[in-house]
């Protein structure tokens, strides 16, 4: 199996493309409607040089006009690297431009550096024959991303195609992402907003926080589905989707996520050392079909048991 990568400096290289557009846009999304790569993946090879404009590099802003000549290098595909693992997958659907897979607690997406096996990306690899090459080697098929100790749904794709259609909605925020949470405190309103910006904490750079600079925007809507003793269930509702979102917009609000190691308070209450925050459902458009599809699961049983341990209760 090959993908593309982008991101290694040392590649085999093809030779150069000449294009032409027609249209006047921006170079990275000009380039990428013409090869119908990603705009990372065109972001990535503008900022290696590897695209040229009337024989001179160019920023990823520059704006195309028709008598322009663009160059392009696209690496050379190369050989997969990371090994298929026969792990056991949840998968709620699949179909031969996707699949939705229920990721447990604790299975972290993709290889990084110090964890290159017992990925989900691993067990992708033994399970299916083709997954989309535009993230590169280390995470085919990933669309998008749910942190280590979160469960729950995401959707993978089987082909280029379908990894762009599918990443053109999550960037117009059009896909559906719904999640189940314990967190800190009484809330008292049964609803709210949290519209605040996500950037890398400047004084820790391992974790991100409510920033003002260097920073995206970032909004969650939450809502009461309990009120338990001394903590709240609500389910949080992803306007966009930076890392660690829900856990850094719910600390930030003073309502940490309970058994949150990085945004959550030092003291270990009930002996928790992941955060109980469940990814319940997804829906998108079907990139082939024009379908909308939703689907849903059920928190894992360690989620449902902690409810159950901090329900008031009854008289």
């Amino acid at each position: 199996m090959t993908i593309d990568e982008p991101d290694r400096d040392q590649i085999e290289c093809e030779e150069w493309q000449t294009l032409t557009v027609s249209s006047s846009s921006r170079l990275d999304l000009a380039l990428a409607d013409a090869t119908r790569k990603s705009r990372n993946f065109i972001q990535n090879l503008i900022d290696k040089e590897r695209v040229l404009v009337n024989g001179e590099v160019r920023k990823a802003n520059y704006k195309v006009q028709a008598t322009d000549t663009i160059e392009i290098n696209i690496p050379r595909p190369r050989e997969l690297n990371v090994q298929p693992e026969n792990i056991e997958l949840d998968i709620v659907y699949e179909d031969n431009d996707l699949l939705v897979v229920n990721k447990p607690q604790g299975m972290t997406v993709h290889p990084a550096p110090g964890v290159w096996s017992g990925t989900l990306v691993n067990a992708l690899l033994y399970h299916c024959k083709n997954l989309s090459g535009i993230n590169g080697v280390i995470r085919p098929g990933i669309v998008h991303r749910i942190d280590k100790d979160t469960s729950g749904l995401l959707v993978v794709a089987k082909n280029d195609d379908a990894h762009n259609r599918l990443a053109e909605q999550i960037k117009a925020h059009s896909v559906k992402r719904c999640y189940r949470a314990v967190v800190h405190g009484i809330l008292s309103e049964p609803s709210g907003t949290i519209d605040a910006p996500i950037g890398r904490n400047p004084k820790d750079r391992k974790k991100m926080a409510v920033v003002f600079k260097n920073c995206k925007n970032a909004v969650t809507h939450y809502y009461v589905i309990e009120r338990l003793l001394q903590f709240t269930e609500i389910k949080a509702v992803l306007e966009t989707g930076r890392t660690h979102q829900i856990r850094v917009h719910m600390a930030y609000i003073k309502h940490p996520v309970l058994g949150d190691p990085l945004y959550g308070p030092k003291k270990n209450i009930f002996d928790l050392h992941r955060q109980v925050l469940h990814a319940e459902t997804l829906a998108f458009i079907h990139p082939r079909t024009g379908e909308r599809m939703e689907f849903s699961c059920e928190p894992p049983k360690s989620f449902l048991d902690v409810i159950a341990n901090l329900r008031i209760p009854q008289e």
